[in-house]
């Protein structure tokens, strides 16, 4: 029998990485296990891609210029501060390749999303966790969290809001961070994938000032806030002197044609619909909160974000036995055991529109009280 072929140390026991957003394959699902603008893409987002069909057989422009220079409009930055992805996850693969070597020590906050720890491990990085506590709302606690911070630290992630928390950090104390980092030539990745569909996100939001700072990447996507995550599109934003190195480790055509026209006309035309969508999610949000909290759901304070992370041991049961439960009822929501096993009766599931939300209280209200 002949050898196996090994793969580099750093995968030898490196299992992949667990995400929701799966309930499409279960028929009469309902999936609150995603975080997606509930009203699904905009209308008429069959004729933006059918428009895209004319170009398909040469190849897409690599440099994404027309792409580029829409979102240095909408984001008020030169174009040469932006690389575009493969979805926000091509970016968090590439910051990795584009700046890490075995042995440097990255910081991330736990818990959070899985993807970070999983390719700065595959680099060969070291994880130094800065773990986010009950007892602090889950909160970044800043003196916690730059003690961390030492000679051979690469780098800092931060999620905001964070994922699965729902936490939002203010926007003074994210660019105190980021300071704080500069001074000590430490890199601070940004991932605001899911802050467009906050209401407020103007006031929160970094990302249109990444070309203040040496040591900034801001990661989003078009994924969440329109609900399209079958069409991959992403943007790191940074000064130029990192946009220039993530471009060397960029996969070439990583975006397609039909991906750089929808991304294109929806930045251009369409960014009141998520707007819409963060006010009306926000309202929801405190009708839905404070209906679980009279059917005795541990939902807590009105979350910061559209979805929630709760624990469920008030109810003397983990979220795997509620998640069975209220899949009975056609509802899936999130199983926080992937993101460490003290989180196994934590439960994530995001804000929807009236009607929806009513089901989802009518299945936990079953599942608790039935």
């Amino acid at each position: 029998m002949k050898g196996r072929i090994s793969p580099r140390k750093e995968l030898s026991q490196l299992p992949k990485t667990v995400h929701g957003g799966q309930a499409w394959r279960l028929e009469g699902i309902e999936d609150f296990s995603h975080n997606l603008n509930p009203f699904g893409p905009p209308e008429g987002i069959e004729e933006i891609i059918a428009s895209a069909i004319a170009d398909i057989g040469h190849y897409p422009d690599d440099s994404c210029a027309e792409l580029k220079d829409t979102v240095s409009k909408a984001f008020n930055l030169d174009p040469d501060c932006i690389t575009v992805g493969a979805g926000s996850s091509d970016i968090i693969r590439n910051v990795p390749n584009t700046f890490f070597s075995p042995g440097d020590n990255v910081i991330i906050n736990r818990p959070s999303f899985a993807e970070y720890a999983q390719q700065c491990r595959i680099v060969g990085a070291n994880i130094v966790w800065n773990e986010l506590l009950p007892e602090n709302d889950f909160r970044i606690e800043l003196d916690s969290l730059m003690y961390n911070v030492g000679s051979n630290t690469k780098a800092l992630y931060i999620c905001n809001p964070n994922n699965p928390t729902g936490r939002v950090e203010p926007r003074d104390k994210i660019i105190s961070i980021v300071r704080e980092c500069e001074d000590r030539g430490v890199l601070v990745f940004l991932d605001e994938t899911l802050l467009e569909l906050v209401p407020g996100y103007a006031d929160i939001t970094l990302s249109g000032l990444v070309d203040r700072f040496t040591n900034l990447i801001v990661a989003t996507s078009l994924t969440k806030s329109f609900a399209i995550p079958g069409i991959r599109i992403g943007f790191g934003l940074s000064n130029p002197d990192i946009i220039a190195e993530m471009e060397k480790v960029r996969m070439t055509w990583n975006v397609g044609q039909i991906e750089q026209t929808v991304a294109n006309v929806l930045i251009r035309d369409y960014l009141d619909y998520v707007d819409h969508a963060a006010a009306v999610m926000g309202e929801e949000s405190e009708v839905l909160n404070s209906s679980l909290n009279n059917i005795g759901f541990p939902a807590g304070p009105v979350s910061d974000s559209f979805f929630y992370f709760n624990d469920l041991s008030p109810l003397g049961m983990d979220c795997a036995e509620f998640q069975k439960k209220m899949l009975s009822h056609g509802i899936m929501v999130r199983d926080c055991a992937s993101f460490g096993p003290e989180f196994s009766s934590y439960v994530r599931y995001s804000v929807k529109d009236r009607e929806r939300n009513c089901r989802f209280l009518a299945a936990a209200d079953s599942v608790i009280n039935g």
